[in-house]
């Protein structure tokens, strides 16, 4: 039961961190990447679908992304999802490609979105941590309760699960320092 515990608590920690990873991948640093537009869904004959499932993405220059669409009727579609998102970008159709060109980061733009990953990161140590509390209540609440484990048991239990929150926090803060690094690039 401990154990089911332990791997229980492990797995959705990583979800949390791997959740965080993606989050601010799609924060972009004036480099293009494909792995920007992952987000966008397009309305494929009615259908939400993913751009990549309808498009190829590629990397034309340093800051400009080329979108090849598979079904010619689909461009305008493909266009009006990308200005659509969040992600302020401005598409341009040149025949079945769709030039995006990514627009350079001010300082003051930067340090926005050090704001907005910043909170992202706390967000997901919240998350974590939430997650260890849940084990930790298990452990005590139930196992301990009824007698299943005993009270060493129990703190070895404890101590492991707080090895496992450090373990991800520590690597939430290295991939926001990481980002952090990358968006005051210039």
């Amino acid at each position: 039961m401990i154990n089911k515990i332990k791997k229980d608590t492990k797995i959705r920690m990583d979800r949390y961190v791997e959740a965080f990873k993606n989050s601010i991948s799609k924060v972009h640093t004036g480099r293009a990447s494909p792995s920007l537009l992952d987000s966008i869904i397009v309305k494929y004959y009615g259908t939400p679908t993913p751009l990549r499932q309808l498009a190829s993405v590629t990397v034309e220059d340093s800051r400009t992304l080329k979108i090849n669409v598979f079904d010619l009727s689909m461009v305008t579609a493909v266009e009006k999802a990308i200005m659509a998102s969040n992600l302020s970008l401005h598409p341009r159709s040149a025949g079945t490609d769709i030039h995006v060109l990514l627009p350079i980061l001010t300082e003051e733009r930067r340090k926005d979105l050090i704001k907005i990953v910043r909170a992202e990161a706390e967000q997901s140590r919240v998350s974590v941590r939430n997650v260890r509390r849940d084990a930790n209540d298990k452990v005590k609440k139930v196992l301990l309760k009824n007698k299943d484990i005993s009270e060493d048991e129990e703190r070895r239990t404890q101590e492991e699960i707080q090895k496992m929150t450090d373990a991800d926090i520590k690597n939430i803060d290295s991939l926001l320092a990481e980002k952090e690094r990358e968006l005051m690039e210039f």
